[in-house]
């Protein structure tokens, strides 16, 4: 059995450690320019829900974005895509900074800067955590994830704390501006990486095609639900202690914004343990025990933090937190990247971001407005017990574990040679498979059959039907439809060894001494057009 891969193995591919290294500079001036925001916007209203507005301000625009982003990163140059993110995050970050300088700042005007820097990290997400697919090999990828979680995660361990003694010294305005810097190093590494050409035998998808099989693949990826699922609910309640830890600092602790930066640095630390207990965690437990665990922690967690009279009392808090943070997180994201095939994974992984910002937004809000209403103590165990039954609904959706089916491309199909002169744009396009089954077979066959019906679904088939012929028992039709020939092509070349099993099933139920027959048909249309009924008519009419 090969040994398992060290913590830090994915350091040893230059672009992944460069890309690595710059993204936590970039990281460090965006939790700086968090604590800055989240501060400000305490000395602009005394609002509980305002305050934590401005998280779910961050966390909206991922939700309702990422799928988009998503097809991007499938379908475009991914390195362009992160530039032209991280291009915008630091023009808006840029203009936040002469917003604050020049005190003109509202808090809706600083929910729209937040908001707008959120709409960035939905364009930058998912072709980010796509490419470290590209960067590392398969066997690498959850270290890699784990390092990318605990790199934030260690820049969170200082930022926030820099960032506080910043606001606390100098003002806001000094917070936004080192952020606004802090892109200039990743900017630089994305100017000089030249990533692999990626080939393509057919032409690009068309965008809102590659976002309906993004979303058709996703459904029909029972694995895929569970775990977004999880992530919805794990988000929904994790997001009380970022949403309301500027309310405790200030109000529970009686701090200012450097208390309120060490306790976020207690939150970073505490992931910084989670990332180094990961691998070791994943041999000794479940998926669904390190999930479920990550949210009995965490919900530990917010409880402790609900009751701390003091700073010494509420860092241990933060610290637990952090650590269930980032094992369910990196868990989270690691299951979704093994679990999709390299042309879908840019999707996958938004609509995954998407599952869990949007229940951090949805957190965001329900909790502040909680905490308006009956007080943060009152908040922060209500989102304990919604943790606590996030973990319960592991009884009934486990957590699958990390998947280990190869999603390589099968590159078993061959085109075949046409008589008639095709266009991709061609169609639609009919297929039919004709199968020829014994009858003692037969519950075997409709159980695999049942299995390709998904499969096929899932890789852009429309209209799939079984059929039985009733003159001859033992022959069966599979039927299905895509819309142009380009289509029916990237249908079977995105089939998996993985899914070969089902192919050799049904090859070995098969009777005869040939393979099922395929016919590929194109549809005309056979009625007369209205002329030619109108004519017809006519000259049934004159001549009965």
């Amino acid at each position: 059995m090969p040994d398992r891969p060290s913590a830090f193995a994915p350091f040893r591919y230059r672009t992944f450690l460069l890309l690595w290294l710059t993204s936590q500079v970039s990281n460090l001036g965006g939790l700086i320019q968090g604590v800055g925001a989240s501060w400000q916007m305490t000395s602009l209203t005394s609002s509980s829900a305002m305050i934590a507005l401005v998280q779910a301000s961050t966390s909206l625009p991922i939700m309702l974005f990422s799928l988009l982003a998503g097809a991007l990163a499938d379908s475009q140059d991914r390195r362009r895509i992160l530039l032209v993110a991280q291009g915008l995050m630091m023009a808006v970050s840029v203009t936040l900074t002469v917003f604050a300088f020049m005190g003109w700042l509202t808090p809706w005007g600083l929910l729209t800067f937040t908001f707008l820097l959120g709409v960035g990290t939905a364009l930058n997400n998912p072709a980010w955590q796509a490419s470290v697919g590209d960067i590392v090999p398969r066997e690498a990828l959850p270290e890699a994830v784990s390092l990318n979680a605990m790199g934030f995660n260690l820049m969170r361990s200082v930022g926030p704390a820099l960032g506080g003694a910043i606001v606390a010294a100098f003002g806001a305005a000094l917070a936004f501006a080192i952020n606004a810097l802090s892109y200039l190093p990743l900017l630089g590494m994305l100017l000089g990486w030249k990533p692999p050409a990626r080939t393509e035998s057919l032409p690009r998808e068309p965008f809102g095609a590659a976002v309906g099989a993004g979303l058709r693949y996703v459904a029909m990826s029972p694995n895929l639900l569970r775990v977004m699922l999880r992530s919805g609910l794990f988000g929904l309640g994790a997001v009380a202690i970022l949403a309301l830890l500027p309310i405790v600092a200030r109000d529970q602790l009686k701090g200012d914004a450097f208390v309120y930066g060490v306790l976020l640095g207690g939150f970073g630390l505490g992931a910084i343990g989670g990332g180094l207990l990961n691998p070791r965690l994943r041999e000794l437990m479940s998926s669904e025990w390190l999930v479920r665990g990550g949210f009995l922690g965490f919900a530990a967690g917010l409880a402790a933090l609900s009751q701390a009279p003091g700073l010494l009392l509420a860092l241990p808090a933060t610290l637990v937190s952090g650590a269930c943070w980032v094992l369910a997180l990196s868990l989270f994201n690691t299951t979704v990247q093994l679990s999709s095939p390299r042309w879908v994974v840019g999707r996958t992984l938004a609509m995954y971001q998407m599952s869990t910002f949007g229940g951090m937004a949805a957190g965001s809000w329900l909790w502040g407005s909680l905490a308006s209403g009956m007080g943060i103590e009152g908040a922060l165990l209500a989102a304990a017990a919604a943790l606590v039954a996030g973990a319960l609904v592991g009884l009934v959706l486990a957590m699958p574990d990390l998947a280990s089916s190869d999603l390589d491309p099968l590159g078993r199909f061959q085109a075949p040679a046409l008589e008639l002169d095709l266009r991709g744009r061609s169609g639609p396009i009919m297929v039919m498979v004709e199968y020829r089954i014994r009858q003692e077979d037969v519950p075997e066959f409709l159980t695999v059959m049942a299995e390709r019906r998904r499969i096929r679904r899932r890789d852009g088939a429309r209209q799939w039907v079984l059929l039985r012929d009733l003159e001859h028992a033992e022959q069966w039709t599979e039927s299905y439809h895509v819309a142009t020939w380009d289509d029916y092509l990237r249908h079977n070349m995105r089939r998996t060894k993985a899914d070969a099993e089902v192919s050799d099933r049904l090859q070995a139920l098969h009777q005869g001494d040939w393979p099922p027959v395929v016919h590929r048909m194109i549809e005309r249309q056979s009625v007369y057009s209205h002329q030619d009924v109108a004519l017809k008519m006519s000259h049934d009419h004159h001549h009965p």
